[in-house]
C-alpha cells in the first residue's frame, strides 16, 4: 500500500470558516484515495493579525485575509497560483467574482489565492423587534440615529471593524481612502466622516466596542436587546433556520446622500498555498475542487460556507435557505471598497483601528485624529521601500 500524503491547513475559527473547509477536505479524501487533508483553526483577530509568512511554515493550506497580498508578493511565502493552476479556470473565477473578490488577491501580476468565501459590512435585522418597536427600517442617517436612541442599535466597536468602517464613511462621502501616499483621506472628508461616526457611536451601548460582527450577530440572535445593525461583515449562517435561537435579516446599507448606498470596505477570505508545502500539486487540486462553481454552490455552502463564486451568490435554493441574504447583499459587494494591500499597509491597518475607537468612544478634536492618522500611514507606506 502506498504512503498516504497528508496536508495540513490553517483557517479561522467560525462556522462559516471551519465546517465548510472540514467537508471539502473529507470530500476530496473520498474522490482521491491515498490523499487526507486536515484542518486547524484560529480565531478570528489572529486571522486578521498573524503572519502568513509564520503560518507558511507550518501549513499546507492557508485561508488569509486579503490585505496581505502585497505582503506575499513580496516575502513569497505563498505561492503565485497562475503557476499551478489552469488559466482557463483562473478565468472562470475571475468572470465569476463578486465585486472585487477576485482581483482582492491579484498582486505584483500574479493571484495569490482564490477568493472561497465573499463578505463585506451589510445590514441586519430582527423584523420581530422592529415591529414590537413600531419602527421600520431605517431608510437614511437620521432615521438611523433616530433607531440608535431607543437604544435597538449596535455595530462592531473592536479596532479593526471601526477602521473599516471609518474607511466605510469616507468611500460614502465619495472619497475612498488611501488612494495618495501623502495623506489616509481629506481633511475635509476626514473630519465629516468622523463626526457622522462619532454622532452614531455616542448613542451605542459601550459594550460594543468589545465586539467583533459575530460577537454582535450572537447578542442580536441570542437576546431581544438589538433589533438593527447598520453595518457589520455579514454571515448568511445567521440567517439560516435553526443556526441561532433567532433568524437575522441582511439588507443592503442604508443612504448618506439620499441617491446612493453606503459603500462599504470588501472583506471574504481566499485560499493559497504554502511555499514550503512538500504537495503543492495535491493542494493545487485541492484547491481547484474547493473554488471550482460546482463545489461552491452545493458542498460548500450547505455546510455553512458564504462562497466566494458568483453563481453560488445567484443559485435560488442557496438564498431560500437563507431568506434570500445573497441576493439582497449582493448590491454591497458589487460595489464595495477594495482597500490597500500594499507591503506595509498591514502595519497601518494593526494600529490606526485603535485611534479612531478612542475618539468614537471619548469623543475629541477630529484633525488631531486625521493627524495621528496620517502619521502612521506615512510610516506605513515608508515600509514599503525596505
Amino acid at each position: 500500500m502506498p504512503d498516504t500524503i497528508t496536508l495540513k491547513g490553517i483557517t479561522w475559527n467560525h462556522s462559516r470558516g471551519l465546517v465548510p473547509m472540514v467537508a471539502t477536505a473529507q470530500r476530496f479524501a473520498e474522490l482521491h484515495p491515498g490523499m487526507e487533508i486536515s484542518w486547524e483553526k484560529r480565531s478570528l483577530q489572529q486571522f486578521a493579525d498573524f503572519s502568513i509568512e509564520e503560518l507558511a511554515k507550518r501549513f499546507d493550506l492557508l485561508v488569509i485575509d486579503h490585505p496581505w497580498a502585497g505582503f506575499a508578493a513580496k516575502k513569497r511565502s505563498i505561492i503565485p497560483l497562475d503557476e499551478v493552476l489552469p488559466a482557463d479556470f483562473l478565468m472562470n473565477q475571475q468572470q465569476n467574482s463578486v465585486g472585487h473578490s477576485y482581483e482582492s488577491y491579484a498582486y505584483d501580476n500574479h493571484q495569490w489565492a482564490l477568493p472561497i468565501d465573499a463578505a463585506t459590512p451589510v445590514a441586519a435585522s430582527r423584523p420581530d423587534l422592529l415591529e414590537k418597536a413600531g419602527m421600520e427600517l431605517p431608510k437614511n442617517f437620521e432615521q438611523l440615529l433616530s433607531l440608535a436612541d431607543k437604544g435597538l442599535v449596535a455595530f462592531a466597536g473592536i479596532p479593526i471593524d471601526v477602521l473599516m468602517s471609518f474607511y466605510m464613511f469616507c468611500s460614502s462621502l465619495g472619497e475612498d481612502p488611501c488612494q495618495e501616499e501623502g495623506q489616509i483621506v481629506s481633511e475635509s472628508v476626514g473630519i465629516n466622516a468622523l463626526k457622522m461616526f462619532r454622532a452614531l457611536a455616542s448613542r451605542i451601548d459601550v459594550a460594543h466596542f468589545g465586539r467583533n460582527p459575530i460577537q454582535i450577530y450572537e447578542v442580536m440572535t441570542q437576546t431581544d436587546e438589538i433589533a438593527y445593525c447598520p453595518f457589520a461583515y455579514g454571515y448568511s449562517n445567521y440567517a439560516r433556520e435553526g443556526y441561532a435561537r433567532s433568524v437575522l435579516h441582511f439588507h443592503d446599507m442604508i443612504t448618506l446622500d439620499g441617491r446612493s448606498n453606503m459603500r462599504s470596505t470588501l472583506g471574504g477570505t481566499g485560499l493559497a498555498i504554502s511555499a514550503h508545502s512538500a504537495h503543492m500539486e495535491v493542494a493545487a487540486q485541492y484547491a481547484h475542487f474547493v473554488a471550482s462553481e460546482e463545489c461552491q454552490r452545493s458542498l460548500y455552502f450547505s455546510n455553512g460556507g458564504q462562497p466566494g463564486h458568483l453563481a453560488a451568490w445567484q443559485d435560488p435554493e442557496a438564498n431560500r435557505q437563507t431568506n434570500n441574504y445573497f441576493a439582497d447583499t449582493l448590491p454591497a459587494l458589487q460595489r464595495a471598497f477594495l482597500r490597500p494591500r500594499y507591503y506595509g499597509h498591514m502595519y497601518f491597518q494593526d494600529h490606526a483601528g485603535d485611534i479612531v475607537r478612542n475618539y468614537l468612544m471619548n469623543g475629541g478634536e477630529e484633525k488631531s485624529v486625521l493627524n495621528a492618522m496620517n502619521k502612521l500611514y506615512l510610516e506605513s507606506r515608508k515600509l514599503q521601500m525596505i
